[in-house]
């Protein structure tokens, strides 16, 4: 047993996944709802079962919101949904993931068409990968058909009004009943031997999901697939959904759309020959009075103009260049002048300044030295005493020191007087 080598859990899970992911991409099943319970993000889960078996089911919050109807179950109902099978690896277990919700009782026609859509989807018919291009210039259109229907008049309409060029072929064909899908398939084959057609498009207005029913029909479905042309399905209105929409090249949501999308690259190329016209004329407006001023400008008259004009400023610049009288102007010489008359003003005007500054300060020094003048303090009643030396005595001390019987001289403001020390 040691050398055997045993499969890991991680490769079984991923390995049944694989299986059933790849095995049950869309499924339809039909069972009583249990275990309902919405989560916090929108999520919905609940489990559908039967007599017997149950399998749990999960509806995303993205298809949850284009299925209201979930809001409204509750334990106990009986739903049809289609969705793939998906294997959770982290526990190795598988549920259903819910796309589209119905209640039970909807219709026989409603689950064929969704079973019927699931098988050819399973096969591979709604592949992006399989879908032709359509032209971007298409010079011929086949269009299947009621020959007098209001969609063919709304699709004529439109691509009269916005293409250049193109020839539409009518095919008629019967659009509602039990005989309209093989009169579809005949004008599709039809359509697909015609050299010249670039396009084939199959349309009808809307109505009910009776009414539309022979869009639904598988072989229509196959011979759509098979056609060797581009094929645009513009059956119904915006909310009508048939399988020849998703087997079609391309689906428009009612025939004035499908006339809009092919006339589309025609009518932009107007717009743009429409804006290209509309410049050329501009510029070839603009090249035209370039070419007339410069006529105008050339001129021999404007040339002659022109050579005056240069005389006179010639003339004009050799009269500036003559020398004669102009000699005070060369050599600045009344700006000089000037310039000395100036400063003459302003010498004279500083003088003026200073002299006054000067007048004050004497004035103000004059009436300092008076009020220091000590005969002005002598007439305030006060007098000063000399020694026979002529040394004014200050202080006690001065006087002590004169002799006695010294002679002394005492000042007063209005004269002296003579006194002997005792």
């Amino acid at each position: 047993m040691l050398g055997i080598d045993a499969a890991t859990v991680s490769d079984l899970v991923i390995s049944i996944k694989n299986f059933l992911e790849e095995e049950f991409q869309e499924i339809m099943v039909q069972g009583e709802v249990t275990n309902l319970s919405p989560s916090g993000a929108g999520h919905w889960y609940f489990t559908l079962s039967d007599e017997s078996s149950s399998i749990s089911c999960a509806l995303f919050k993205g298809d949850a919101l284009r299925n209201p109807i979930i809001r409204n179950l509750k334990d106990g109902d009986k739903i049809v949904l289609v969705g793939p099978v998906s294997v959770y690896q982290k526990r190795g277990t598988f549920q259903i993931l819910a796309k589209r919700i119905f209640p039970a009782g909807e219709g026989q026609l409603k689950l064929q068409y969704e079973r019927l859509k699931a098988k050819l989807s399973q096969e591979g018919l709604f592949d992006i990968e399989q879908k032709k291009p359509l032209p971007d210039f298409p010079k011929r259109i086949a269009v299947i058909t009621a020959e007098h229907g209001a969609a063919l008049q709304d699709f004529l309409n439109v691509i009269k009004r916005r293409s250049l060029w193109v020839d539409v072929l009518i095919i008629p064909a019967m659009v509602q009943g039990e005989n309209a899908p093989p009169s579809l398939i005949s004008a599709l084959k039809k359509a697909e031997i015609i050299k010249d057609v670039d396009v084939i498009v199959l349309t009808r207005g809307g109505g009910s999901l009776e009414d539309l029913w022979a869009f639904n029909d598988e072989n229509l479905v196959r011979a759509i697939y098979a056609c060797p042309k581009p094929v645009v399905s513009a059956v119904g209105h915006q909310v009508d959904f048939t399988l020849c929409d998703y087997v079609a090249d391309h689906r428009s949501e009612t025939p004035t759309a499908a006339a809009e999308t092919l006339s589309q690259p025609q009518t932009e190329l107007n717009s743009r020959l429409i804006y290209c016209q509309t410049h050329l004329k501009s510029n070839l407006f603009k090249t035209f009075q370039q070419v007339l001023l410069m006529i105008q400008k050339f001129h021999p008259r404007e040339l002659l103009n022109l050579m005056t004009q240069r005389i006179h400023q010639s003339d004009k610049r050799l009269s500036q260049l003559s020398l004669g009288g102009r000699a005070e102007e060369l050599i600045g010489l009344p700006e000089a002048r000037q310039r000395v008359d100036e400063g003459i003003l302003r010498l004279n005007h500083a003088g003026e300044i200073r002299f006054k500054g000067i007048s004050e300060k004497l004035n103000r020094l004059e009436q300092v030295l008076g009020a220091l003048n000590p005969s002005n303090v002598l007439g305030r009643g006060f007098s000063y005493v000399k020694s026979s030396d002529g040394a004014v005595i200050t202080s006690n001390k001065d006087f002590q020191r004169c002799s006695s019987g010294a002679r002394v001289e005492i000042f007063f403001h209005d004269g002296k007087g003579h006194a002997l020390k005792d």
